[in-house]
């Protein structure tokens, strides 16, 4: 079955990290462009990161940048998203997704791939 499951979740304490994983199953995750996204209660969805498929490249939004990492663990068809210095404004189920092609924001059906959530909780 091809699919995307997003795990590394939890309740954390500001300042604290976390890392969350994006493991493809079924499909290369190496051959796809992924990103990141987050959804907060009563707030629009968030495009947090997002890596291409053949360069690597990378990007993070403002909220984010410089405290949040992506990378790709190719060997174990996993890209992770490592987030440091979390603050309370963080807390949000955040999902990945996986797109044959140069990455865009879009709505979750134009992926190919999108995973079904993790729970982030940043709270003392």
């Amino acid at each position: 079955q091809e699919q995307l499951v997003e795990s590394g979740g939890g309740l954390v304490q500001p300042g604290g990290s976390l890392r969350l994983s994006c493991a493809a199953s079924g499909f290369t995750l190496g051959a796809y462009a992924v990103g990141w996204f987050r959804q907060a209660p009563g707030k629009e969805r968030e495009g947090v990161s997002c890596i291409g498929y053949n360069d690597g490249s990378t990007y993070y939004s403002d909220s984010v940048k410089g405290r949040f990492t992506i990378s790709r663990d190719n060997a174990n068809n996993t890209v992770y998203l490592q987030m440091n210095s979390l603050k309370p404004e963080d807390t949000a189920v955040y999902y990945c997704a996986a797109l044959d092609g140069v990455w865009y924001w879009g709505l979750p059906d134009e992926y190919d791939y999108w995973g079904q959530g993790t729970q982030v909780t940043v709270s003392s």
